[in-house]
């Protein structure tokens, strides 16, 4: 750790500019060792006030939740293609639309619409304290209406997935990434996926905790691996992004022809950081979908007001690989639809999430 980035964390856990309280705590917890005393009386009093939030996240009375439960939504009912949920629209109710992207296909009966493959990746960012409870209510609220198969989550911390586990664990194998800090997880629904392996992958030159999280599965009979991971961050740190990116596709190509494997999370890479890598023909899913626009950004400081930033912006940040199945008489996986999901401010007047989720489908082919 340098002298600057000692003085950048000093200011930033004194002025709380830079990062909430929670942030603050982390880094104390990774950095004390290095910045003695002083750095752990400076962040005190910050220790204190998120003890105090993530114990209210826990003390969530089940039956409050459930009364506010929001109804269940399929993102591509009752709406045409290509029609746009305009986000910082305000709602009472967590899930009660999203922005859709589709492949042009026709709505299906419900049983075909059964035999797709469902899955939700999002940035939670557990890391912001400003209303912890709520938006925790409202993250289970979500998962519940859309009822993925398969849930890819990023900058997860304990307090979030002990409540979350409280009332999703009857229905969802947790698979986390992490236990101290924050960390990403995977939710796998037990009525749909059979959890067959797991493994974490470490990045071994992140500098902040980030790794790959790799699940071998068995969906409707047919082999499947999901990966997930939450990149570096900042735009300073292009070139470990780059080199998480490297790995993850080798790490997509070495599995068996007979598997079919999707990634995703929160990459925060650009464009041009995806360029220089490269990626495999029809590997981003957004792409094969026709690079719908209102699919585009999933980071919007221009509609998302979690947090103030002063310089707007946006990006995609979250994104979603496939490599097919290749072996002899394995059907092909093919993206079906896409949604944007957490558009909606809660009654705090607060989003979910200063990321958008994305609620995507696939069909067999």
């Amino acid at each position: 750790m340098t002298q600057r980035d000692t003085s950048n964390l000093l200011y930033a856990v004194r002025s709380h500019h830079y990062y909430p309280p929670i942030t603050v705590r982390l880094c104390c917890a990774r950095f004390s060792h290095t910045l003695g005393e002083s750095f752990k009386e400076t962040v005190a009093d910050s220790e204190a006030d998120v003890d105090q939030v993530c114990a209210s996240i826990e003390d969530f009375s089940i039956e409050a939740q459930t009364n506010a439960e929001p109804k269940t939504t399929s993102p591509t009912a009752n709406r045409k293609q290509g029609e746009e949920n305009t986000p910082g629209s305000s709602s009472n109710e967590a899930g009660d639309s999203s922005a859709v992207c589709s492949d042009g296909t026709e709505n299906t009966p419900e049983e075909d619409e059964n035999n797709k493959l469902s899955l939700i990746s999002w940035n939670v960012d557990g890391l912001d304290e400003e209303e912890q409870p709520e938006r925790a209510r409202g993250l289970c609220s979500y998962l519940i209406s859309h009822s993925p198969d398969v849930v890819l989550l990023q900058e997860l911390i304990q307090p979030y997935t002990r409540f979350m586990k409280k009332r999703l664990a009857d229905n969802y194998v947790f698979i986390e990434g992490g236990k101290e800090g924050y960390f990403i997880g995977m939710m796998l629904k037990k009525s749909r996926v059979t959890l067959l392996d797991s493994e974490i992958v470490a990045y071994p030159t992140s500098r902040m905790m980030r790794n790959l999280l790799v699940a071998q599965v068995l969906f409707k009979g047919q082999k499947f691996c999901f990966m997930m991971s939450h990149f570096e961050s900042c735009k300073a740190n292009a070139g470990e992004r780059m080199r998480q990116l490297r790995l993850v596709i080798r790490r997509m190509a070495k599995m068996p022809d007979d598997v079919t494997v999707l990634f995703g999370g929160d990459t925060n890479l650009r464009d041009a950081e995806v360029a220089k890598v490269g990626l495999p023909d029809s590997c981003d899913v957004w792409e094969v979908l026709g690079e719908p626009e209102h699919c585009r950004y999933t980071w919007d400081t221009h509609a998302n007001t979690n947090n103030d930033h002063r310089y707007k912006s946006r990006f995609r940040f979250d994104r979603l690989y496939l490599r097919r199945a290749a072996a002899d008489g394995v059907p092909q996986l093919e993206p079906h639809s896409m949604a944007l999901i957490g558009l909606e401010k809660l009654k705090c007047g607060r989003y979910t999430s200063d990321h958008w989720g994305i609620h995507c489908t696939f069909s067999a082919q």
